[in-house]
């Protein structure tokens, strides 16, 4: 399925939807509401989700769309689907509502349980990170000039800025959550303290953190907290085909994706 698909299409889409969530940011009209779980939802969120879920039904008529701010299918229907999409419209809407800049557009096509594409666009850094099990991942930087001048896939991957890049970085840097900080994570850290010389905490919200592994900023990104299949399965194509991992801290494994209950268990993003 993946080699069918050209992954400017949903950069393409991805873009829309973080325009759309900018002429929200820039006005005072959030509109926002908390749903079951207590979560903020505003009406980027639902604009997004309406750009993104109406252009890959659209695009990909054959593929299921499973979206955060979508209906859910019931498992006895989900668990025949080979592939389908996993969307957050609006990663980070807690960032979004403190207006820090920190939120993302997620966008990945998973297979079999595992995520092989997947877009993140960071509306207000205008960058956009990408990545397919065919073409490894990259980071595009200032979207809003370039991406109307592309015009194939070939001409994106002459642009665009392979990943990871080179650091020189002495430090071993880990990332944390602005907004979900966690006993374990302090364990964590603590541990990594004893083994490294020098620890560097990168705080940031959303799939932001995920990207900063892929791109070689940090070392490791400890999640012992909660989230869901939609928060990762983007970040997790970005960061494997990258050449790092997410690991599930019980079984050591990959995360699954299209599960049961869609929640993540914790799990370590790492380059090693």
């Amino acid at each position: 399925m993946k080699n069918l698909i050209q992954i400017l299409e949903p950069i393409r889409i991805a873009f829309k939807a973080g325009q759309e969530i900018l002429t929200v940011y820039h006005t005072n009209e959030m509109n926002i509401e908390l749903k079951n779980d207590e979560s903020p939802v505003t009406i980027a969120d639902k604009r997004a989700h309406q750009i993104i879920y109406s252009q890959l039904i659209s695009s990909y008529p054959h593929i299921p769309v499973i979206s955060e701010e979508g209906e859910l299918a019931d498992y006895t229907e989900r668990s025949k689907w080979h592939a389908l999409w996993l969307v957050d419209p609006l990663d980070g809407t807690k960032e979004f509502i403190k207006r820090n800049g920190e939120f993302t557009v997620n966008i990945a096509l998973v297979e079999d349980g595992t995520p092989v594409l997947g877009v993140i666009y960071c509306p207000v850094l205008d960058t956009m990170y990408f990545a397919s099990s065919e073409l490894g991942s990259y980071q595009l930087i200032n979207c809003t000039q370039r991406l109307e001048k592309i015009d194939s896939e070939g001409a994106l991957l002459t642009i665009a800025q392979k990943l990871p890049i080179e650091t020189a970085r002495e430090s071993f840097a880990i990332a944390v959550s602005r907004s979900h900080f966690s006993n374990e994570t302090e364990a964590y850290i603590q541990k990594m303290r004893e083994q490294h010389q020098q620890i560097e905490l990168v705080t940031s919200g959303s799939s932001i953190k995920m990207c900063l592994v892929a791109e070689g900023k940090v070392d490791v990104y400890p999640r012992f907290s909660y989230s869901m299949e939609w928060d990762t399965a983007a970040g997790e194509a970005i960061v494997k085909y990258s050449g790092g991992q997410v690991l599930d801290t019980t079984t050591n494994q990959p995360l699954l994706y299209n599960k049961v209950q869609l929640k993540n268990p914790f799990h370590i993003v790492t380059r090693a």
